[in-house]
């Protein structure tokens, strides 16, 4: 019996909805009076007997055979004769026999079954841990799957371990896989657990800890008390003990002969200078195997039962649980042997920072020595892991002592851990220091750290705070530090959109020097002699190329600043520097803050190569905690450039890299982007999955700019779909002066979508007064197709005469070719002027105007934008437009727009400002629509639109 995903009733389960879906099937069958089988197979602790209990628990067509087997040696048909007693139980009848006489065949299950029900419905035969059945009985219930007596339908429901499902004797069954739960499934089961004390951050920590096993999760839950759970004290290290993982896992591990569970210890112990990596070496494990007077195929049951895999080079297990359930489920001394053995095998000399983590690990208390052995081991420039680093700093510190040396220890760890993209470690680093012991240089590297952490997965304000405390504390002692809080900080006030809060962050401060030799610009500074280098130290990237006459520091601290302040104009020589730059560097901090410089310069392909340049540095180095971030900025540029294609690719990937490196902000950001993208391409559900994703981390976390996107991203969504109520009220309260607005870089850029929406919905005066801060902003040059836009925004608010018609064409000239962004927003200004000379009765060049937008939105990719196009081609009487679907041909363009609006719950009013006629015009269609299409009311007009333009039968 494995692991139960069951809390309080027996037929809860969290997730397992494919899993649930194939088990109703197999009931179906029984109903039906077929027989059938399924094989469930999971590892332990899964919940593939939850899922068997919920079954027999939910089947109420006929009986349910659940099988007891007695412990120990199983007999031959031993798992036949538990089966018959169930059944004998199940029908008051009397025991069977104890023994067969002879060997049975697929026929005689069925048979035998009968003997106790001669009738009736056909059973259910629930068998859990099928694996742990004698060989005769597996036999006779595989034969029994794949030969099904139709007289006598049986329904056969196994469960077995993962490492068992390719058993022959099951084999051709229907087979599922129970795999992890996600996040959301064991959410639910630990609020069911825990119920809602559980801190967001301390449920983060138990989802990762456990990696969806249910059985693992409910013994943390048990194991933490409340104050624990909701965050009020820490939590216990390790999370799981060694007895709770052996409880679950112990199974598949006690059977193995006792060398081969050394030789997994070995192995398992191997594993720990570097946890993440993709096994242990394997050469290392069998020399510390024959040192030990072990043979090396010892490991060959532990290979058969699929705990291992040795591909000659590297021994892997098959999970990180099992790998752990090795290590901690034997003695400390034990493990403390294993390390020491695997030291004295290591070759010293070449592998010296491993040989010293091991002996650290085999160590029993505080060893200067050997901690600082291991620091200088671990020092920037030696060739080894960031996770070997944080591993190697976290044992010195354990090994230390002296508190402030320890502290400096952890946070150096920490930050390598950082680095290496794994965050939790990180922060269980951080929180072993001790606050308010350490000097202010010490103090302020933890706050950078912990500041840094939080940008990329917390409240921004949060990390706002931490890393100006930690800018002021670095100060003194650590410019070049201290700089980089600053700068991160400023990363902080941008994300949540408070402008004056980046103008403090960029205050003038001292400057470090830049180095005249690039090799010295990654080394360790005197403070913290165990810290690592960050991204963005400022290393010249060509040792040839002489110092730059401008600090692109101060340039873009001064430019940027400037900019914020509003003097565009004066900031542009400083941040064209920057971006300048960026040709030639290869530090991708600096290039991501090239595109920054870039972006707000209006340069919007510049901002794409910087970016690009950053994403090439950073995958040639394996930076995983940077690339999610560069991702992220090249995504919004490629978006900004109107590449929709590439910005869903880099945020795609963007978002898998976020969610691997732990970062909730920056896969926020990668959501906003991909609902945007949809929102071009009219997929509705995307729009609602991505924006609501991102709004879900952004709103909590302060990520204003993250909330604006994914808000801009519903409304243009409403917008190409015909609802510009829906979308003027999203985008009325970010667009507006005042509190509330939406973020600075980006409310501007989403005001000529207002301005549509208002117009169309009506709200003229507010669209007009939206033209004019638009106008004011176009002025600064800020975005490239902001003077095209305004001349747009400008017709659409334009008196009833024919002044809209020169701004039409004013904004057609201005339009960029050179990106693909112009021909995106050109197509939306051939579509409104073309809707525009259509209501002046000038149908010729309408539909000039509409053809060239129908094309441009096909070849951008943007199918609701051309079919909006295509109807209003219809209204001009083109033949070549698409007809609409099924009974919705006989209507005339203007009653086929009608039609769809008042489908959409659009009432009179709404439609005839949307379509620019009266109410009383809009009453007299709905009338002849009604009449055309046999309909007595709207919502019979709804549901038969609805089925006509979804594929359904003509109505």
């Amino acid at each position: 019996m494995t692991g139960q995903t069951i809390v309080g009733s027996p037929c809860r389960i969290y997730g397992r909805t494919a899993e649930t879906a194939a088990v109703e099937a197999l009931s179906n069958q029984l109903r039906a009076r077929r027989g059938g089988a399924l094989l469930l197979a999971a590892e332990p602790g899964r919940g593939r007997s939850a899922l068997l209990a919920r079954a027999a628990h939910e089947f109420t067509f006929g009986p349910v055979l659940r099988p007891r087997l007695l412990q120990g040696n199983p007999r031959p048909y031993g798992g036949i004769h538990a089966l018959l007693c169930a059944a004998a139980e199940e029908w008051d009848a009397a025991p069977p026999r104890s023994a067969f006489g002879r060997g049975l065949s697929a026929a005689d299950l069925p048979e035998l079954l009968r003997q106790y029900a001669p009738g009736g419905e056909p059973p259910l035969v629930c068998v859990d841990d099928v694996h742990l059945w004698d060989a005769p009985s597996r036999a006779v219930l595989g034969a029994t799957a794949r030969h099904p007596d139709p007289d006598r339908p049986i329904g056969l429901l196994l469960t077995i371990t993962e490492h068992r499902a390719d058993d022959p004797d099951f084999t051709g069954l229907p087979l599922v896989r129970l795999g992890p739960l996600d996040d959301s499934a064991a959410t639910a089961l630990l609020h069911d657990l825990a119920g809602a004390v559980v801190d967001t951050s301390v449920r983060s920590e138990l989802l990762s800890e456990a990696e969806g096993n249910p059985a693992v999760l409910v013994a943390l839950a048990q194991r933490l008390t409340p104050d624990e759970l909701g965050g009020h004290r820490p939590l216990p290290r390790p999370l799981v003990d060694g007895a709770a993982l052996w409880a679950t896992f112990g199974s598949r591990l006690a059977p193995l002969p006792a060398p081969t569970r050394q030789l997994l210890l070995l192995a398992a112990a191997a594993h720990e200078p570097d946890p993440e990596a993709a096994g242990a070496d394997a050469f290392l494990i069998l020399r510390a195997a024959r040192e030990a007077g072990l043979d090396p195929a010892a490991l060959d049951p532990a290979e058969t039962a699929r705990l291992v895999y040795h591909d000659g080079h590297r021994v892997t297990f098959g999970s990180s649980l099992l790998r752990r359930t090795a290590y901690t489920g034997v003695p400390s001394s034990q493990r403390r042997a294993a390390h020491a053995l695997l030291a004295t095998v290591i070759d010293a000399d070449r592998y010296r920072l491993r040989h010293l983590l091991h002996l650290a690990l085999a160590a029993q208390g505080p060893d200067t020595p050997l901690a600082a052995a291991l620091v200088a081991a671990a020092a920037p420039g030696t060739p080894t892991s960031g996770m070997e680093r944080s591993a190697a700093l976290s044992r010195a510190a354990e090994l230390t002592a002296h508190e402030d040396a320890r502290t400096a220890r952890l946070t150096a760890a920490a930050e390598y851990a950082r680095l290496a993209g794994h965050p939790r470690r990180a922060r269980r680093l951080l929180a072993a220091t001790r606050d308010g012991t350490s000097p202010d240089t010490m103090h302020g590297r933890t706050e950078l750290v912990r500041g840094s952490l939080a940008l990329r997965d917390g409240p921004v304000g949060d990390a706002y705070q931490a890393l100006l405390i930690a800018a002021e504390r670095l100060g003194p002692s650590d410019a070049e530090a201290a700089l980089e809080a600053r700068m991160e900080a400023m990363d902080a006030a941008w994300a949540a959109g408070d402008a004056d809060a980046c103008i403090s962050a960029l205050a003038e401060a001292p400057l470090p020097a830049l180095p005249d030799d690039p090799t010295t610009a990654e080394a360790p500074s005197a403070a913290a002699p165990c810290a690592p280098a960050r991204h963005g130290t400022h290393v010249r990237s060509d040792p040839q190329t002489p110092p730059p006459s401008h600090d692109p520091r101060r340039d873009y601290r001064t430019g940027l600043r400037t900019a914020l302040d509003g003097h565009l104009t004066e900031a542009a020589p400083a941040l064209r520097r920057v971006v300048d730059r960026a040709l030639h560097d290869d530090d991708p901090t600096r290039l991501l803050r090239a595109g920054v410089a870039a972006l707000v310069l209006g340069e919007i392909p510049a901002a794409c190569r910087a970016n690009a340049r950053a994403l090439a540095v950073s995958r040639a180095r394996g930076l995983a905690a940077l690339t999610p971030r560069i991702l992220e900025h090249l995504a919004y540029a490629e978006l900004r450039a109107g590449r929709h294609a590439g910005a869903r690719t880099h945020a795609q990937e963007g978002l898998r890299a976020a969610h691997r490196a732990g970062q909730r902000n920056v896969a926020a950001g990668q959501h906003a982007i991909l609902a945007l993208v949809a929102s071009v391409e009219d997929d509705a559900a995307a729009v609602a999955v991505h924006a609501g994703a991102a709004v879900e981390i952004a709103r909590p976390h302060g990520l204003l700019q993250t909330v604006t996107l994914a808000e801009w991203a519903w409304a243009r969504a409403d917008l190409c779909r015909g609802r510009p109520f829906e979308a003027a009220a999203r985008l009325g309260p970010l667009t507006r002066p005042g509190p509330g607005r939406g973020h600075f870089a980006v409310r501007m850029l989403a005001l000529p979508c207002f301005v549509e929406a208002a117009v169309m919905s009506g709200a003229t005066t507010e669209a007009r007064s939206a033209v004019e801060e638009f106008a004011r902003w176009a002025a600064q040059g800020a975005d490239p197709q902001a003077p095209a836009q305004l001349a747009r925004c400008r017709a659409l608010v334009a008196p009833p005469d024919d002044t809209a018609d020169a701004l039409y064409a004013l904004a057609l000239t201005l339009t960029r070719h050179d990106t693909a962004h112009g021909d995106f927003e050109r197509a939306r200004t051939q579509l409104l002027y073309g809707k525009w000379l259509r209501r002046r009765r000038r149908p010729a060049e309408a539909k000039n105007r509409l053809r060239d937008a129908l094309v441009a939105f096909e070849r951008c990719g943007a199918p609701a934008w051309a079919e909006q196009t295509r109807a209003e081609l219809r209204a001009t009487g083109d033949a070549s437009a698409t007809a609409p679907a099924g009974g919705l041909a006989r209507l005339t363009p203007q009653q086929l727009r009608i039609a769809r609006r008042v489908a959409e719950g659009a009432t009179n009013r709404e439609v005839a400002l949307s379509l620019s006629v009266s109410p009383r015009t809009v009453d007299h269609h709905l009338r002849n629509v009604f009449a055309v299409l046999g309909v007595r009311s709207r919502t019979e007009l709804s549901r038969l639109v609805h089925h006509a333009e979804t594929g359904g039968a003509q109505p």
